[in-house]
């Protein structure tokens, strides 16, 4: 079982589509993408990709927050998850990359309760910049 993590605290997930590797992806379904993907492997798709998961294999692997900027970029529109080994301390940088919401294992969510996330849930005032900027 998994537990979205979004500005409001811990949810179950909702997403009631498949979710297929990128390779085996087709319009209207959503995509799971490996940290090693090239995130221009989905240029002329994104209108028609509702979700993209990204894969965190470690909480050390950055890989997936520069993807979701890159997405982003891309203007992707749809809906970014982060899957996998994200912790509480990473979720402001999560968001600040541009993922919606973060999906959690219940172990880890038994780890880090919901309230470790919610402390970084404020993501657009405790960044690093705003600090320095005053």
């Amino acid at each position: 079982m998994s537990i979205l993590v979004t500005d409001q605290g811990f949810a179950p997930d909702d997403w009631t589509t498949p979710i297929a590797a990128l390779n085996d992806a087709h319009d209207g379904i959503g995509i799971d993408l490996p940290s090693s993907a090239d995130p221009l492997e989905l240029a002329g798709r994104l209108p028609e990709v509702p979700l993209i998961r990204v894969d965190f294999p470690s909480f050390a692997d950055g890989r997936g927050f520069t993807i979701a900027r890159q997405l982003r970029l891309m203007g992707y529109q749809g809906r970014l998850r982060a899957r996998g080994h994200v912790i509480a301390d990473q979720y402001s940088m999560a968001r600040r990359a541009g993922f919606d919401e973060v999906e959690i294992s219940d172990d880890l969510a038994a780890r880090q309760p919901e309230d470790q996330w919610m402390a970084r849930a404020d993501w657009r005032s405790h960044d690093y910049q705003t600090r320095l900027r005053g």
